[in-house]
């Protein structure tokens, strides 16, 4: 793509296939009860997490604060607005969280998808997986049409993990996001459903 610094052909994975033989794992729509688990995962993993999310208020670090984060997703997936989830592992233990933001209707029928993943749950196809779950929530349970999400440049595992999934890049984005504390350019993908 003329005037994108980065060569997204480099970033893409080997075709080896070997995510697709992670052990089957599930996403599910977060609950209140989720606070304890997500508050403990957030501050184990505040230093891993830090140079790819906004910098965070102290109290998202506790479990009011995470309270606080479900309820107000689950107020915008009531809205529509938004679809919650927790990334499961192979024995069904919460190690992350995958959304559905910023849901538009009408004629866009699209949404952002983002997601986190614990530091010790990373390489074992989790997040390949997990995103390839919401992507069918998103196409087959929402009826959207459209999917995007943001990386920042230097977030290799992340965009691999969407080109696994079909994504592609179709735009790159200066001073697109606040993260660690820095407006920081993206590197943008999306997915079309087939129709």
């Amino acid at each position: 793509m003329s005037g994108v610094p980065y060569d997204t052909e480099a970033l893409r994975p080997s075709p080896s296939g070997l995510w697709q033989h992670a052990p089957v794992i599930t996403t599910r729509l977060i609950t209140p009860g989720d606070a304890a688990v997500l508050a403990d995962l957030v501050v184990g993993n505040r230093e891993f997490l830090a140079p790819w999310e906004p910098v965070r208020p102290d109290s998202y670090f506790t479990y009011d604060g995470q309270a606080e984060a479900i309820a107000e997703s689950l107020e915008r997936y009531e809205r529509g607005q938004q679809v919650p989830r927790v990334i499961l592992d192979e024995a069904g233990a919460v190690v992350g969280r995958i959304n559905l933001n910023n849901v538009v209707r009408g004629a866009f029928q699209s949404a952002s998808v983002g997601y986190w993943l614990a530091q010790d749950a990373g390489g074992r196809g989790l997040a390949t997986a997990a995103v390839a779950e919401l992507v069918a929530v998103g196409f087959d349970e929402q009826g959207l049409h459209r999917l995007e999400a943001g990386t920042i440049p230097e977030n290799v595992r992340s965009q691999a993990v969407l080109l696994r999934n079909g994504f592609e890049q179709f735009g790159y984005a200066p001073r697109y996001l606040s993260i660690a504390g820095r407006w920081q350019d993206h590197l943008l993908f999306q997915l079309l459903r087939d129709d």
